[in-house]
């Protein structure tokens, strides 16, 4: 039973890496071009805001920094070096350099969370960046330092959310969790999109779209269920599921872009599908549970 739902937990959160695999159309058919902080920002600040609005909690004592540093984190240094990678390198290149990601989980959890390091979760590593590579890199490419940093950081960002997150525990409820962390990363975003890029002379109604697409689905629904699933997960099992947006991203591409899609790409991604069940298969320590009470307050509910 506990197995069965764990599976479908990790069901529920896949849906949200596949959502952030449209994220890269959206943002070139329906944005402004060349705004990369504008984009993060406002797919970070309103829905924290929003979310904030209706919990009407602010952090207390320890979780105005702890609050801080985890939106920086899951938010705000995240999408800078998404964005920064994505403009220096080609984007295959920068999904493989990211599929370091879960190696840096295990890694952490290890050092942090006092989990194993199991051989299978070693091997889904290796596997999945050989499927990544398949999916898409192009014979072709051009290595860049600074994209490559990029890139890099933005795994080490994610792995180090996604670890940090289950140590530290949540609080409250989890869609005010969510506001906090939205909201603190649209903060430390705002002032370099005022500073570098300034706000936008207009907005059309194909970007108010766009922006809308990525408030709800993007941040509303994708941070809710992803910090959902980081409370039921286990911190491997979270990190693999990402692997579902290069996925989706490649296929997008070959529906809407007119992009070719090889049957090398094919089995790049059965590969990858192929890594991520390996990992969620894996017997593993659930993670701790959170309960809240009425007032909104989180108290764990099982052993870790």
């Amino acid at each position: 039973m506990k197995a069965n739902r764990l599976l479908l937990d990790s069901a529920v959160t896949a849906l949200v890496p596949a959502i952030w695999g449209s994220t890269y159309l959206v943002t070139t058919e329906l944005l402004p071009p060349d705004r990369p902080l504008l984009a993060a920002t406002v797919r970070a600040l309103p829905a924290g805001l929003v979310l904030l609005a209706l919990g009407r909690v602010l952090p207390t004592g320890i979780w105005w920094w702890r609050a801080l540093v985890l939106g920086t984190l899951n938010i705000g240094a995240f999408f800078f070096l998404l964005f920064v990678a994505a403009y220096h390198l080609p984007g295959g290149v920068a999904a493989l350099v990211g599929s370091v990601q879960p190696a840096v989980t295990i890694l952490l959890a290890a050092l942090l969370l006092g989990d194993r390091v199991r051989v299978p979760h070693v091997v889904a590593c290796v596997v999945a960046a050989g499927g990544v590579a398949l999916l898409v890199l192009k014979s072709t490419v051009q290595l860049d330092a600074v994209g490559v940093l990029a890139a890099l950081g933005g795994a080490v960002c994610m792995a180090s959310g996604i670890v940090l997150t289950k140590r530290w525990k949540r609080p409250v409820g989890v869609l005010l969790f969510t506001g906090w962390q939205l909201t603190a990363g649209g903060l430390v975003l705002l002032p370099a999109l005022l500073v570098v890029e300034g706000l936008p002379d207009t907005i059309t109604g194909t970007n108010a779209l766009g922006f809308g697409y990525l408030i709800v689905l993007g941040s509303l629904f994708g941070y809710s269920v992803w910090f959902r699933g980081i409370d039921r997960l286990p911190a491997v099992a979270m990190s693999f599921l990402g692997f579902m947006s290069p996925i989706v991203a490649t296929f997008l591409g070959y529906l809407f872009l007119s992009q070719v899609l090889s049957p090398t790409q094919l089995i790049g991604a059965v590969v990858l599908i192929g890594s991520i069940l390996l990992v969620q298969l894996t017997p593993n320590k659930p993670a701790r549970e959170v309960q809240t009470d009425p007032r909104g307050t989180g108290t764990s509910a099982s052993g870790k």
